[in-house]
């Protein structure tokens, strides 16, 4: 019988395991790694821990040796039990041999759990194991010890006993956590395990430090502020049981016991059960334990005594007690200390400004409020000079009005510091934002954090943002209000709050409860200095609110100067109408029409009228009568027309002074967030910042990322100046009838599809050339193209009498045919479109097919005539060539201060992409005095972009409401490879009946 002999050598890898190999694998050979695969293969033929070596790799040494690596745990079982069998003889190196003796010793002591920590490797700051029974390190190789190490941790994580018994020790020790893992004094290893909780501890008491404070009659008799350390041993038993050792006779070696006494229930000690004894019978062998103990502290802290300095006191209390903690003592600290450790100083701005005072009634954003300085720390309150003179005496730890409080040089800095920069007062516009971005309901008392601070013009030093080692944040600002301001923060928090009016003298007709709220609002705000914006739903009222409130002024206030309404021109007529309807008592005069006034006979002409109302664009054109006076209150009419900052009847708005500003709008965003700033900075200049700081501060975040912080941000900052109510809320009570929205999904025809295709091959063709703003050029360009392709052929081939107009386009086919049913339905239609030529072909088409009048109001119509053409519309009486039941608007232009309920149907035939314009186009039907179900068509060309961006929309649709319209300008940008995939035609629709 042939036996086979293999050769095997090892060698320590540290941290990793065993490397085997046999000397024919020390050369490198053809053959060197299909033998060192044979030795694995019978290494572990019989090892089925290892998966019979599944789990053994054959590796290559950096020598070039091939060879196998175990694993430090698996080489325990190999070493123990060496294979081999009649077939098999491994001959092994005189070391692995050495380690056949040790291995059976090291299982075994692992079976009896005969293992420890390490004692000297965790000093050493390093996490290790040894057997209890040590080895001779000369028995056996010096690697050994990381081995048996490696061994026992792998053994302990495997142990799920084992495993969790070790996990609460490291949880609850502090000399075994990452961050503590230093040298402490401990007399032996049997004290240090002991104290760890590896091994029992069979002292029947635990020896603790106990800091006392100074007497206060004591301190006060004799001028000084001693204090005591006191030395107890506390039953492991009965916790409840403690004994005061004689500190000063226990520093010098002396173990006397001077009484005994215990807890009450409450905590705090009593002497209910005094009684001179000696410690316990029982006790006396482990005398030797207080010493040791003590001793150990002296070597920690060696400036310990029975009588500590203030000085010394707070460095036992900030510093001292931790490291005596971290080393396992018992240490008992003042009730108090762990409380004022934890409270952070407070400094507050106590206003005491007659904001709100009847002799002050008109102030604004930028009225100074004067305050004064507290400091509050913990309970205790300190006025500004209490505090100047507690930091004089240079004292860390003073007892005030019966408390305990902890004056921290570098938090006193920062106070001191802060107190400096703001010694002038602080704006109104600071402490509302103050409040408002605390977010906490609260108007006594607002936190100022950082963001807070820089909002209001106050920037930390480097000592704020750093804070102490105690806290990360060791100063907090406060602002606390006096009553009159307290109110107003309340009201404007809370806006029911502030007081709600009747209709006011002079009011023809009845308002609804909400419409009571908001001129009230209007009131409130008017009181202050501080501008609002009516921002409701279309159709809600905001015309009759503000008209309301200027009635209420009109009676409360005398010798009241012109109030000026500004609105877009196509409104004119319709304020016109409310204020003779509503308020016949206002004195109205329109500056409007090219036989106006200006200059001097500008001024006589307003003389004696209570409202002027003028349009934007004169706004800007008569800049110089306008601003020649100044008005009770600037009132803007769909305010959105100044949301772009740097247009000339922006700034010419923005001019004008007046002691009051009203903004009306149903969306005051619709792109972009600038916007909302825009009419925000023109009600209130300065609230939110230059608009560098303002975009620099959200626009970026909101629009590109949507964070929700920031989106909360804006919402508190605004939420008191912007009143927005939506139908749809249950308080309103509009008892509307229901609106519904449909989609009218209709597929290209050949020619649209074709014309489709090569906009989009011209426009990629542009745009690999173009980038920056000439490429958002290019691609709003194509926008608009690809939209009117989808409309109508004839529109972008900018046809003036087109043939075949119904079969060129299914859109038109499908507008006709839903209006021929409606009609015969004896119902009425508003037809939307963006662009003025494809509203005067609709309405040339539909007059032509329908053989009755309809009408297109856009831009260019005089007001005359477009006063006309809505009293027509309205009036459900005419009938024959006089009456009008099919009204084509341009959506600008038809979009907003139109009351048109006679129709119930409403069509966008082409898309806005702006859900908030779309809606108010839609508010021109769905308002209060409707009484018809209201059904609303979206046209969509299948297989476009139209689609595409639609589906968009409706997942991504969410800023504008979140904050208070997303328009198109998004689309410009996307990638090239995105806009790809929007614009692309998907042809299965073209053509489809």
């Amino acid at each position: 019988m042939t036996v086979l002999r293999l050769q095997i050598k090892g060698k320590w890898i540290p941290d990793r395991g065993f490397f085997l190999w046999s000397p024919r694998t020390e050369r490198l050979g053809n053959d060197a790694w299909e033998h060192m695969r044979e030795c694995n293969f019978r290494l572990f033929s019989q090892h089925g821990s290892s998966f019979y070596g599944s789990f053994t790799d054959v590796v290559e040494d950096i020598d070039g040796t091939v060879g196998i690596l175990v694993p430090s745990f698996m080489a325990l079982d190999l070493f123990a039990d060496p294979p081999g069998n009649d077939f098999v003889t491994f001959d092994w190196s005189e070391e692995i041999k050495t380690l056949h003796l040790l291995a059976p010793k090291i299982r075994t002591a692992l079976i009896e759990e005969r293992f420890s920590p390490d004692f000297e490797q965790w000093c050493d700051g390093k996490q290790g194991w040894k057997l209890e029974k040590g080895l001779s390190k000369t028995d056996f190789p010096p690697y050994v010890p990381e081995w048996i190490s490696l061994i026992v941790d792998a053994y302990v994580r495997d142990n799920t006993k084992l495993r969790g018994r070790w996990e609460k020790i490291v949880q609850s020790s502090p000399l075994l956590q990452p961050d503590s893992l230093r040298r402490i004094p401990f007399a032996d290893e049997r004290e240090w395990l002991e104290t760890i909780g590896w091994i029992s501890d069979d002292t029947p008491f635990q020896v603790g430090l106990r800091l006392a404070e100074p007497e206060e009659a004591k301190a006060a008799e004799s001028g000084l502020n001693h204090w005591s350390l006191q030395v107890i041993l506390q039953d492991k038993e009965d916790p409840n049981r403690v004994f005061e050792i004689d500190s000063e006779s226990l520093f010098q070696g002396n173990l006397p016991v001077e009484k005994d006494w215990t807890f009450t229930a409450d905590g705090e000690r009593g002497y209910d059960s005094i009684e001179l004894a000696h410690i316990p019978p029982n006790w006396q062998p482990f005398g030797e334990r207080i010493a040791r103990s003590v001793s150990k502290w002296l070597t920690l802290l060696p400036w310990l005594q029975p009588e500590l300095t203030e000085e010394q006191a707070w460095e036992f209390l900030s510093d001292g007690s931790l490291r005596l903690a971290e080393a396992g003592v018992t240490v008992f600290l003042p009730r108090w200390w762990e409380e004022i450790r934890r409270t952070k100083g407070r400094l507050k701005m106590a206003t005491r400004s007659s904001v709100g005072s009847a002799a002050e009634t008109m102030f604004g954003m930028q009225q100074i409020v004067q305050f004064d300085w507290k400091m509050a720390l913990g309970d205790v309150e300190l006025s500004e000079e209490e505090f100047r003179q507690a930091v004089s005496t240079n004292r860390r730890l003073l007892h005030v009005r019966g408390k305990w409080i902890q004056l921290d040089p570098e938090f006193v800095q920062q106070a001191l510091k802060l107190m400096r920069q703001k010694r002038t007062g602080l704006s109104l516009a600071d402490i509302l934002k103050f409040h408002l971005l605390s977010g906490d309901g609260d108007a006594d008392a607002t936190e100022l954090t950082d963001e807070m601070l820089k909002a209001g013009g106050v920037q930390r030093g480097h000592e704020f943002e750093k804070g102490n080692s105690a806290t990360e944040d060791s100063l907090r600002l406060e602002v606390e209000l006096n009553g009159q301001l307290a109110v107003l923060v309340k009201q404007l928090s809370q806006i029911n709050e502030a007081p709600v009016f009747q209709e006011p003298p002079g009011f023809q007709g009845v308002l609804r409860p909400y419409q009571r709220l908001g001129f009230s609002w209007l009131y409130f705000l008017r009181r202050f200095g501080l501008g609002g914006c009516l921002a409701d739903d279309m159709g809600l009222g905001k015309t009759i609110q503000w008209i309301a409130y200027l009635l209420h002024v009109k009676s409360r206030e005398k010798e009241l100067r012109p109030s000026l309404l500004i609105c877009p021109t196509s409104v004119i007529g319709n304020w016109q109408k409310e204020l003779s309807a509503f308020a016949p008592e206002i004195t109205l005069y329109l500056h409007y029409g090219p036989q106006r006034p200006r200059g001097d006979a500008f001024t006589k002409a307003i003389e004696g009228s209570d409202l002027i109302v003028t349009s934007y664009n004169l706004a800007q054109i008569d800049e110089a009568e306008l601003t020649s006076t100044t008005w009770d209150c600037i009132c803007l009419d769909e305010a959105q027309n100044i949301k772009n900052v740097y247009t000339k009847q922006s700034m010419a708005v923005r001019k004008l002074t007046g002691r009051h500003r009203v903004a009306l709008t149903g969306t005051p965003m619709e792109n972009r967030l600038t916007e909302l700033w825009s009419i925000m900075d023109f009600l209130n200049p300065g609230y939110l910042g230059t608009l560098t700081e303002f975009s620099r501060r959200f626009v970026g975040v909101i629009e590109r990322r949507r964070e929700s912080s920031e989106i909360g941000q804006i919402q508190q900052l605004i939420r008191p100046f912007l009143l927005r109510r939506v139908k749809k809320d249950p308080a309103i009570e509009l008892d509307l009838p229901e609106k519904q929205e449909m989609k009218e999904y209709v597929p290209l025809t050949l020619e649209q599809a074709s014309l489709y295709d090569s906009v989009i091959q011209e426009v990629f063709e542009r745009l690999e050339k173009e980038e920056g703003m000439a490429r958002r050029g290019v691609i709003l360009a194509a926008l608009t193209r690809l939209k009117q392709v989808c409309d109508h052929p004839a529109l972008i081939l900018k046809e003036k009498k087109p043939t075949d107009f119904r079969t060129r386009s299914n859109k038109a086919d499908r507008l006709l045919e839903m209006v021929e049913e409606l009609r015969q339905e004896g119902d009425r239609c508003l037809i939307f479109t963006q662009y003025v030529e494809m509203g005067h072909l609709l309405r040339a088409f539909l007059q032509e097919e329908l053989g009755e009048p309809v009408e297109f109001l856009h831009g260019g119509t005089p007001r005359s005539q477009r006063d006309e053409m809505i009293d027509r519309f309205q009036d459900t009486r005419l009938t024959g060539e006089k009456a009008c039941s099919i009204m084509v608007l341009s959506l600008r232009a038809g979009g907003l201060g139109l009351n048109l309920t006679a129709a119930n149907h409403v069509f966008h035939f082409d898309r806005w992409w702006n859900p908030a314009v779309e809606n108010q186009a839609t508010d021109r039907v769905y308002r209060i005095g409707q009484q018809q179900k209201v059904q609303v068509h979206k046209f969509i060309s299948l297989g476009t972009m139209e689609e595409r961006i639609d589906e968009m929309i409706e997942r991504k649709q969410g800023l504008s409401d979140s904050i208070v319209g997303n328009g198109e300008a998004w689309i410009t940008e996307l990638s090239t490879a995105e806009l790809r995939e929007i614009f692309a035609l998907r042809r299965e629709w073209v053509g489809r009946e």
